[in-house]
């Protein structure tokens, strides 16, 4: 096997499968085209047709669709190792927009270098579907959270999918991770005001379950949080354990 630093996409398609050297020399080649986005600077607008895709390496960012009188929902929140505008990458027009909440790094995969990949490798194609299923699975659980969860159980089981997802790329465990997410990303992304993301998360902290302060999150006791926020973390469907 080649001896490499795991970038955080190689740490995570190798959760699905058992990536072949060829495979590695892939996914190494992505990072030689990487580009530095500042915050707010979208990476990937709403209506662009651009053709190409970018694999996030390091920072955070916020996929979103504006509506016509300029509110914002945050569709999902993106972490090392995840894909950014793959769909616009194969549609015509990219269907909504990707800002980062920090600093960013994100690789550059033009389409047909994409395209490529799939022909080279089927393996690693196989497990870039794992990906793209795994984070529309996640997208199917906001629904259901913002559709049938409490605000505390919302809050709470959206806490423990960051934790999940970032304990597969070694940026946290069982007990907490850093999180540079504002009330009001959280708010729009679970469909609550900033207001009320703060009563929620002052709630939790008294329960004693978690703490968000100061850009981190402290899971308090994760057996208790994750059988108050029902979390059941097989639509992950990740090999890393999760939290306990």
């Amino acid at each position: 096997m080649i001896k490499t630093k795991a970038t955080p996409i190689a740490q995570k398609l190798s959760a699905y499968m058992t990536l072949s050297d060829s495979d590695w020399v892939i996914l190494k080649n992505w990072q030689e085209q990487t580009k530095i986005f500042s915050v707010d600077q979208d990476i990937v607008h709403q209506g662009q047709a651009k053709r190409a895709a970018y694999v996030l390496s390091s920072g955070w960012v916020c996929s979103y669709k504006l509506q016509s009188d300029g509110t914002r929902q945050i569709v999902d929140i993106q972490i090392p190792g995840d894909f950014l505008g793959l769909r616009s990458a194969v549609f015509r027009v990219s269907d909504h927009s990707f800002m980062p909440i920090t600093t960013v790094a994100a690789a550059v995969v033009p389409t047909d270098d994409l395209l490529a990949t799939f022909s080279k490798s089927p393996k690693l194609a196989a497990a870039i579907l794992w990906a793209v299923s795994r984070d529309e699975a996640m997208l199917v659980e906001h629904l259901v959270g913002i559709g049938r969860r409490d605000a505390e159980r919302r809050v709470a089981h959206f806490l423990l999918e960051l934790a999940a997802r970032l304990q597969l790329v070694g940026m946290g465990d069982r007990t907490g991770y850093d999180c540079p997410l504002t009330q009001y990303h959280l708010g729009d992304t679970l469909g609550l005001s900033a207001i009320h993301v703060n009563r929620v998360l002052r709630r939790l902290r008294e329960m004693e379950m978690v703490t968000f302060q100061h850009g981190h999150v402290t899971i308090l006791d994760d057996e208790r949080l994750i059988d108050f926020a029902e979390f059941d973390a097989s639509y992950l469907d990740q090999m890393t354990p999760v939290l306990g």
